[in-house]
């Protein structure tokens, strides 16, 4: 291929590189595409680096534009995980994430006390030279690769999060509990007192920090007062200590499928602030004056101190739901009756509702994974939610309707409308597995997306809603207020898990200064906008370290397991097979078209078929097949299967 470099033209952009060693550069230039860049050309650029780029002006033969790298103007990051290894004399080291296309040479003067098979953290000394390895050294040993410890622990080190809270953040979290009990007298006297209402909480059955808490009461006729209870975090950490600057750091808390990495010291998320049973708690509070319909009549927002009566775990209440009987019966029985018209109202305003399946392991001692298991998805599950949401909004909706500055300066949870061009693709995947569709290429709606993906029947559900998501943008956070598409909400916040989401202890702070009449200066603006920046990133972050989880342990899980024979359904289609998803597991793995012997297979992607060319026997997404396990790499993370 002969390409063209005249007249020049450069541009800047962030580099994502492929596992295979290519890349691509989005120019942020919407008449150029996203620019291919071939592995030879990459330089000396990491994957999320911010690059210059000289943009060839012929194509290649798919008709891609193409480039080269020729300057790398801000590295993403200089420290990586990677494992240790040895070659003859020369120590190297493997990064863990498969988009770091080549290995760093450690100098022996530079391992730290690392050894060959540790998982280390390499900060990079120097790569100037493409044609040369680049030069780094250890400046952490995580453990032996391969053990349970290790592998969680790099996980998440690899997102660059810290694992230990510092010292001097424990110490503060200490001196802040050693202050409570005087000062909780204080606030006796200026907060309004729910002890004497029924308050309860539900959570998961393995959960440590009660981050919210339900109050309900019977008013006259047929009003009742619901109060949804937030722990009042922002009163143990005073903005700018020293536990607010880490909170800010983290982020959020991450949780793996064996532990929870905190973004709040333990004696706080899991104590002071947990709204543990039986114990007076300080909250923030969204207390509502509704009917049975879900119509709120009145709205209040403050301060209060709960005693909660009751910790549930979603099963336990569910048990009351369903037997009509035991502790709350008559306040969980009414407030699911509201719950249910708060969903099919936001239904019929165009709420999208997905119930995305999750999968919980059983670890041994080792932490290895002896049972896999689906989280069941209780109507309790859907109550909290629904409650959560009401809050969010109402909280939202306060804000903005104080003044123009408020407005401008809220921190709200955003979620834009998609792209069409994405949409068109979903509609084109439910077109191919049978639906009705329409046939033109017009804008599609909220409301006709919402009607074609309530079509979809039970068999194509989890494939249908997984590719919706992927189709639609990411929701975040921001200081200007553009709605919430999935939702279908003009408004929207995160008031309702300050414990672990930095973006919710801020809302609480910037609402208690709206109550208190105070304004916020016009120069902070720009603070609360880098907060939802920051918050955002590290809230992708973090969720790639779950996932990343649950897919190590679902591999390993597999590992022992080659040679039988699963029930599983098509998810996707590439040139090199198609993706199945095992039933029981939920483990995706690749049926490579080497592997179908019976026939020369190639992909058909306008219609998510592969196709036999002599006897045209096809296998399309959605397909419900046989196969089994053939090999697993525990490295990789990979899983291939074959069919049956």
């Amino acid at each position: 291929m002969t390409e063209e470099k005249h007249p020049k033209k450069y541009v800047e952009g962030r580099v994502m590189v492929t596992a295979k060693g290519g890349g691509f550069v989005d120019s942020g230039d919407e008449k150029i595409d996203d620019i291919k860049i071939e592995p030879a050309f990459l330089g000396t650029t990491f994957h999320g680096d911010t690059v210059r780029v000289l943009v060839y002006t012929g194509k290649d033969k798919y008709g891609r534009t193409t480039g080269e790298v020729v300057e790398v103007l801000v590295r993403a990051r200089e420290n990586f995980v990677a494992t240790l290894r040895k070659e003859e004399d020369i120590y190297f080291a493997k990064a863990q994430n498969t988009r770091i296309h080549v290995d760093f040479i450690i100098p022996e003067k530079y391992l730290g006390g690392g050894k060959v098979g540790d998982k280390v953290i390499v900060h990079l000394v120097k790569w100037s030279d493409a044609k040369k390895n680049p030069l780094a050294s250890v400046i952490e040993v995580i453990g032996e690769a391969g053990l349970h410890e290790t592998e969680m622990r790099a996980i998440v080190r690899d997102r660059c999060f810290a694992i230990a809270l510092p010292d001097d953040v424990e110490k503060e979290a200490e001196k802040v509990a050693q202050e409570y009990p005087a000062r909780f007298k204080e606030e006796e006297k200026t907060r309004r007192d729910f002890r004497d209402t029924q308050v309860f909480t539900i959570d998961p059955d393995d959960a440590k920090d009660y981050d919210d808490a339900l109050s309900f009461k019977k008013l006259s006729g047929d009003l009742f007062e619901v109060g949804i209870h937030i722990a009042d975090v922002s009163f143990f950490v005073t903005e700018g200590s020293l536990i607010d600057k880490e909170a800010i750091k983290r982020g959020t808390s991450i949780y793996l499928v064996d532990r929870t990495i905190p973004m709040l010291p333990e004696i706080l998320s899991n104590d002071l602030a947990s709204l543990v049973p039986n114990k007076d708690r300080l909250v923030f509070s969204a207390v509502f004056t509704m009917n049975k319909t879900g119509d709120v009549k009145e709205r209040w927002f403050g301060r209060g101190i709960i005693r909660s009566a009751k910790r549930f775990t979603y099963a336990t209440a569910q048990e009351v739901l369903d037997t009509k009987k035991g502790e709350f019966s008559e306040a969980l029985l009414m407030l699911d009756t509201i719950a249910l018209k708060l969903r099919e109202k936001r239904a019929k305003e165009g709420a999208f509702t997905f119930g995305q399946e999750e999968i919980k392991f059983e670890l041994d001692a080792e932490g290895k994974p002896i049972r896999v298991y689906k989280k069941e998805r209780l109507e309790t599950n859907k109550l909290i939610e629904d409650f959560m949401v009401l809050a969010n909004a109402e909280v939202a909706m306060f804000a903005s309707g104080k003044d123009r500055a408020i407005e401008q300066t809220f921190i709200y949870r955003v979620h834009d409308v998609p792209d069409q061009d994405r949409v068109h693709e979903l509609v084109r995947m439910l077109g191919a597995l049978g639906y009705k569709v329409p046939k033109t290429r017009a804008d599609i709606s909220h409301s006709t997306l919402n009607t074609l993906l309530g079509s979809v029947g039970e068999e194509h559900r989890q494939l249908v809603e997984t590719a919706a998501i992927q189709s639609m943008a990411k929701a975040v956070y921001s200081t200007k207020n553009i709605g919430h598409f999935g939702l279908s909400l003009k408004h929207y916040t995160h008031f309702t898990s300050p414990i672990r989401r930095y973006p919710d202890l801020a809302v609480h702070r910037l609402l208690a200064a709206y109550l208190a009449g105070k304004k916020v200066a016009e120069e902070d603006v720009h603070i609360y906008e880098a907060i939802s920046r920051f918050s955002s990133q590290l809230e992708v972050s973090a969720q790639d370290a779950e996932r990343a989880s649950i897919k190590l342990k679902q591999v390993e899980y597999m590992s022992r397991f080659v040679g039988d024979i699963r029930e599983g359904v098509i998810t996707g289609m590439t040139e090199r097979g198609f993706f199945v998803r095992e039933n029981e597991t939920l483990a995706e793995g690749l049926v490579h078209l080497r592997d179908l012997k019976d026939d020369y297979y190639v992909l058909d992607d306008t219609s998510f078929r592969i196709v036999g060319s002599k006897k045209k026997k096809t296998y399309t997404l959605g397909d419900k097949i046989r196969i089994k396990i053939k090999a697993v790499d525990m490295e990789k993370r990979l899983i291939d299967y074959t069919l049956v």
